[in-house]
């Protein structure tokens, strides 16, 4: 039986052993291996970053179909599917600045909370019709926002397969009202990559284990947009000296400074876990 995975990186800085494992976890794991350039961040996306990721992979003996996936052209795939999501009332335009969240949620003792804080608090999804059209017809900026519950209140109870747990409970609240696309961008993380899955036949992602809770709104988002449903293997994550996970922006070393420095692929391989 045929299992297509995917290794979907942003181009934003150079690729580290977190990066390794999870790719060569995730071109394991399949019969089929897909690379995913998710450069929907036009501020921070770089070129160069892009070119380095097919370098080093193919460094670390890695090969990908062709052609790859880049998400900056796909603009229209995720405009559609938010147009699927707006006509179902599911959305609603959000006009509150980070600044004004922080402040709501500092001043409510009840304010939800996610697995890595507070989440949004509503403010925008309580405005009545008349209050958003006077807001949208001012023209400022907004971003779109997904009305979890009511989302949640159309599926009715979901689950998804962990491969290392088996099938667990999705909890479509457990991150919120979460942004969906923003005016100078026209997706996010969230929205893209469960149309991406869809669109390349992934049958399982594979992923870090600090985005297991991402996978319980993606089930959401999957199931009110009629999308076919993979499973999931959340891998252990790489640690560094710190009790930290590896991040690029914390200087994590780059797998192009390990080969300058005279590491093997092998090496490399055994550092990521992955020998």
């Amino acid at each position: 039986m045929e299992i297509t995975t995917r290794f979907a990186p942003s181009p934003t800085g150079y690729l580290h052993l977190g990066h390794a494992r999870s790719a060569l976890f995730a071109a394991r794991a399949g019969t089929r291996f897909l690379l995913r350039i998710e450069d929907i961040d036009a501020t921070r996306c770089r070129p160069e970053f892009e070119v380095a990721i097919h370098e080093d992979l193919a460094w670390l003996g890695l090969s990908w179909e062709q052609p790859v996936r880049r998400q900056s052209e796909h603009f229209a795939d995720y405009r559609a599917a938010l147009g699927v999501l707006e006509g179902l009332g599911l959305t609603y335009p959000c006009f509150c600045t980070r600044k004004e969240i922080q402040a709501e949620i500092a001043g409510s003792p009840s304010a939800p909370q996610g697995p890595d804080g507070p989440l949004y608090p509503g403010t925008c999804r309580r405005l009545t019709p008349e209050g958003r059209a006077a807001r949208l017809a001012e023209g400022g900026d907004h971003a779109i926002r997904l009305d979890a519950a009511r989302a949640a209140a159309l599926t009715g109870p979901l689950t998804f397969i962990e491969r290392s747990e088996g099938r667990i409970g999705a909890d479509p609240l457990l991150l919120g009202d979460v942004v969906l696309a923003r005016k100078e961008t026209p997706t996010s993380y969230h929205l893209a990559v469960v149309v991406d899955d869809a669109i390349q036949g992934i049958g399982l992602v594979t992923r870090g284990r600090d985005l297991l809770a991402a996978t319980h709104l993606h089930r959401l988002l999957q199931a009110v947009l009629g999308l076919p449903v993979p499973e999931w293997h959340h891998h252990d994550l790489l640690l560094g000296p710190d009790g930290k996970r590896l991040a690029k922006r914390d200087g994590a070393v780059a797998l192009r400074a390990l080969r300058a420095a005279g590491r093997t692929p092998a090496e490399v391989r055994a550092l990521a876990g992955m020998g």
